[in-house]
């Protein structure tokens, strides 16, 4: 499901952590981050993702705000990222193997268990930079009102003409198999790290 000239896909991703995230409970996620961060900067079809205020390097997407469902968890931040791709398939690829996937099977470790979506998808003009409030908005609303054009999952993914389309399975393993190759010693890092 490629993007249509004119168009990028956005992700935002929020969740909580078990305890501080300078806890040793949260070790394991702080010492993956750099990682998961340099791969997707290497992976095929990454465009850009925002930075977080007061850090250096990339510029924050307007004020990171979070949704609704940090409200009475005591933590005043939370864990969440806001990324274009040019692609579904891209996204997906990345998601789903190599370091960012070491991240994921670990995760259960990190996080709590959520009853919101993990994540929202949606597309955006190429001129258009997302806004941390923007996703904030698209996760509570793909929570309430379920998939659609205007927020979704890939379990039910849309198209950039606003259709409800199919993944290409097969573009997601050629692409996967690319990153392998630019991320190998990313991943042999991660696979050496502590969980």
């Amino acid at each position: 499901m490629s993007a249509k000239a004119g168009k990028h896909l956005v992700m935002y991703n929020f969740g909580l952590h078990v305890a501080a995230y300078e806890s040793p409970a949260v070790e394991g996620f702080r010492l993956r981050e750099a990682a998961n961060f340099e791969a997707a900067a290497r992976a095929h079809g990454f465009i850009g993702r925002s930075g977080y205020a007061g850090e250096p390097g990339m510029a924050c997407w307007g004020e990171q705000v979070f949704p609704r469902f940090i409200e009475g968890s005591g933590f005043a931040i939370a864990p969440s990222s806001l990324s274009l791709w040019a692609d579904i398939e891209s996204l997906m690829a990345f998601s789903y193997s190599g370091v960012h996937a070491d991240a994921l099977k670990h995760a259960r470790h990190w996080n709590l268990r959520q009853s919101w979506p993990p994540l929202v998808l949606w597309w955006a003009d190429v001129d258009v930079v997302p806004q941390w409030r923007d996703g904030a908005k698209r996760l509570e609303y793909l929570h309430d009102h379920g998939p659609s054009a205007a927020a979704f999952t890939f379990k039910q993914p849309y198209g950039p003409d606003g259709n409800s389309a199919d993944i290409d399975r097969g573009r997601v393993k050629e692409v996967a198999a690319i990153n392998a190759e630019s991320q190998a010693d990313l991943l042999a890092h991660v696979l050496a790290l502590k969980v």
